[in-house]
């Protein structure tokens, strides 16, 4: 709470007076969001010098929060801060095409099965079923998973894999006239939707979607819960993800 009150503090003196030094302040104090961001996105240091540049976009995207957030907003610096980190570690993502031509297009295949078997079978199928549709091995499966919760999954960031241009909900909803763009997504019929949605799902994966939504959790933490590897969570994760795409697209 100290915290908080103390950058709403210095937030309401930079926007007063533009202060070079209180906006430098502002960005160190929030720097661990970017590392935390990271981390619930499933990117580790694990990756080297591919972190550190993920973690210098999410920086830009923190500067940009900070030089743009407006009280007006009527939310939390932090809940506007983590969409533009978020919105341009994912925009780096897909621009640097950082991802094989072939991973890429395993990703696509993924999505587009597990919505066909949705639709035939009224179930979130499983990895095996994906994996015999798809006539590849099941490893092949887990690893496209992981790949796409890398650069699609989110309740809070659907993007279309499926399509060369596809954008992400941090694009469509950038205009800085708007008011906070995480209000425009939680509107009321798309959350009832998405609820009804969710209620749905196996046990295991609602409670890897609460643990990670509503209590905060990394994938690492997760997997600690669950007596599971950090890789599978993020696993499941992205099938849950891709599953609720699946049977909201059908519904």
């Amino acid at each position: 709470m100290v915290m908080i009150d103390e950058t709403m503090e210095m937030l309401n003196e930079f926007i007063i007076d533009r202060s070079p030094e209180t906006r430098e302040k502002l960005v160190l104090q929030s720097v661990p969001l970017v590392h935390y961001l990271l981390a619930r996105m499933g990117i580790t240091q694990e990756r080297g010098s591919d972190y550190e540049d993920l973690a210098h976009q999410g920086l830009m995207g923190l500067i940009e929060a900070v030089d743009h957030f407006d009280p007006k907003f009527n939310t939390r610096f932090s809940t506007y801060a983590s969409l533009r980190i978020r919105g341009k570690i994912l925009d780096y993502l897909r621009t640097s095409d950082w991802m094989p031509r072939n991973a890429r297009k395993r990703t696509r295949m993924i999505q587009k099965t597990i919505s066909a078997l949705w639709s035939e079978n009224s179930r979130e199928p499983t990895e095996d079923e994906i994996a015999a549709r798809l006539g590849i091995k099941l490893e092949d499966v887990q690893q496209g998973l992981a790949d796409s919760n890398r650069i699609l999954v989110s309740l809070d960031m659907m993007i279309e894999v499926d399509q060369e241009g596809g954008s992400s909900l941090y694009e469509r909803l950038g205009d800085e006239k708007q008011a906070d763009p995480s209000e425009i997504f939680e509107k009321e019929s798309l959350m009832e939707e998405m609820a009804g949605a969710i209620q749905n799902l196996p046990e295991r994966e609602r409670l890897v979607l609460s643990l990670y939504y509503n209590e905060g959790l990394t994938f690492k933490d997760i997997g600690k819960v669950l007596d599971i590897t950090e890789s599978r969570v993020c696993q499941l994760h992205a099938r849950t993800i891709l599953s609720l795409k699946a049977m909201m697209s059908h519904e």
